[in-house]
């Protein structure tokens, strides 16, 4: 009997990333098993903090991880100081052209735009944010009404929870939609299966970092 193959997905951490851009497609990649291995990389091994406050630990630097098949980029308002981060942008150059699906959630686009991964290409964002975030690529046919975008290997999602709605998506492609159903049904989780349908492009470009806490 055939060992199916194991794939790596790597998910990229950097200061002030979005928690729940993070861990909500971990929750789902991993509920695969032994299907899928999941690693952490950042410039640097060690603690990276997100924008909510905890620490998640990259296991791996920029130069010593290992092949990843699949990768994953949250996003968080640490996106736009990465834009002017060389270490961050060569390393999506030189790995999203081997994996084989690269992801981002939110603002994580900005990273891939800005890296000119996705000139040409169509692509989502985060809604609230979304001329703010498409400004790193104006070479990129962005998408305002769309929970996630799928162009070849390269797929982007709206804002923080559309990732599982992305991940579950990719799961669909790669392991089939009864596995990606299974693994919703067990988070509890409603998977919203069509990418064009987006509640929230009325709040196009009227977000704000922080909500208004009433006293």
């Amino acid at each position: 009997m055939t060992q199916k193959k194991q794939r790596t997905l790597g998910a990229l951490l950097y200061p002030q990333f979005e928690l729940l851009d993070l861990y909500g497609p971990l929750e789902m990649f991993g509920c695969l098993g032994d299907a899928l291995k999941i690693v952490t990389v950042a410039e640097q091994a060690g603690p990276v903090r997100s924008f909510p406050g905890p620490n998640t630990v990259a296991e791996f630097s920029f130069a010593s991880a290992p092949q990843l098949d699949l990768i994953l980029v949250p996003g968080g308002v640490g996106t736009f100081p990465q834009l002017d981060n060389a270490a961050i942008l060569d390393f999506l150059r030189a790995r999203t052209p081997r994996a084989e699906i690269a992801m981002s959630v939110c603002t994580g686009a900005a990273l891939y735009a800005k890296a000119g991964l996705l000139d040409g290409r169509r692509a989502t964002t985060n809604k609230q944010f979304f001329t703010l975030t498409c400004a790193s690529g104006p070479n990129t046919q962005w998408i305002p009404e769309a929970r996630w975008v799928e162009d070849g290997s390269l797929v982007t999602s709206s804002g923080v929870s559309a990732g599982m709605d992305m991940a579950l998506a990719m799961i669909a492609k790669l392991w089939g939609p009864s596995v990606a159903q299974q693994i919703a049904d067990v988070t509890e989780y409603e998977w919203q299966t069509d990418p064009t349908r987006d509640p929230f492009t009325k709040f196009l470009d009227k977000g704000k970092f922080l909500p208004e806490l009433g006293a």
